[in-house]
């Protein structure tokens, strides 16, 4: 839990200022006076613990800062964070294994909100298979893992254009989360160096077929070239920290062949444990 190191009211200007709203702004959307946004930030006038709830929805704060905020204010915090083994999370974390299973013979991973990875399913091993085991020792940090020289790094045909995807990616999650931990990664893959053995285009590239829309990652593997995309899913309205900052990420194969050879790939078992 992020302990509270500023007023209440200076916590909720920088997050006002964060999503680059007015206090004008901040009071139209929450249907209150400019004049209580402005008490409120100055401390002239103490939030009530609705308020603060209500504001942190008008503002999208991530739940963890959110009960940082109502202990700043003297309030208990209301969402709790439970291990996603524990019982009560049970549901959800069956319901994680459903997605990643049911999205083979594609890959697919879980993870939290510093992306480490928590769990994925047997498609992902096709994209390991030639990592070093001992870069998959957990935790595994998938951003990391991506850029790094000697893991999928050397092997990504189109490394400087997914490379600066991923960066523009880190760089959107640290503007609205505010996680020093984030930024800290961010500033370790924007600074780490490039594979000297990076592997080289063995065709035409096919990044202009989308137009921009989406950047595809193509990885050189041992069973061939891989183009994949990814999308990413989230929990819908949770009030479970954990939950509320777990992620999906599902990969799509961005052309045929890598369809028919991930499906070839699933027939025949070829896979590497994760």
């Amino acid at each position: 839990m992020t302990l509270p190191s500023r007023p209440v009211g200076e916590m909720l200007r920088v997050w006002r200022q964060r999503r680059s709203l007015s206090q004008l702004d901040l009071a139209c959307r929450a249907d209150v006076s400019a004049r209580h946004v402005s008490f409120l930030e100055t401390g002239r006038s103490k939030p009530s613990r609705e308020m603060l709830l209500h504001l942190s929805e008008e503002l999208d704060i991530p739940l963890r800062e959110r009960n940082a905020l109502l202990i700043a204010a003297g309030f208990a915090p209301v969402y709790s964070e439970e291990s996603l083994d524990a019982p009560a999370l049970r549901a959800a974390r069956e319901a994680v294994e459903l997605v990643l299973s049911g999205h083979e013979p594609y890959p697919a991973l879980a993870v939290d909100r510093h992306w480490t990875l928590i769990t994925a399913n047997r498609a992902v091993g096709v994209l390991l298979a030639d990592v070093p085991p001992e870069l998959l020792q957990p935790p595994v940090n998938v951003l990391r893992l991506s850029l790094h020289p000697d893991g999928l790094g050397r092997n990504i045909v189109n490394l400087e254009q997914w490379r600066a995807h991923v960066l523009t990616r880190l760089q959107r999650q640290i503007d609205a989360s505010a996680d020093e931990t984030l930024a800290a990664l961010h500033k370790e893959l924007r600074e780490g160096a490039t594979p000297s053995g990076a592997a080289q285009p063995t065709g035409p590239a096919r990044e202009q077929d989308f137009a921009g829309v989406v950047v595809p990652m193509r990885l050189k593997t041992r069973y061939g070239v891989l183009s994949l995309f990814s999308t990413t899913t989230v929990f819908g309205t949770p009030i479970d920290i954990t939950l509320s900052e777990l992620a999906i990420e599902s990969f799509f194969p961005a052309d045929r062949p890598t369809a028919e050879l991930l499906r070839r790939l699933a027939e025949n078992g070829a896979r590497a444990d994760a």
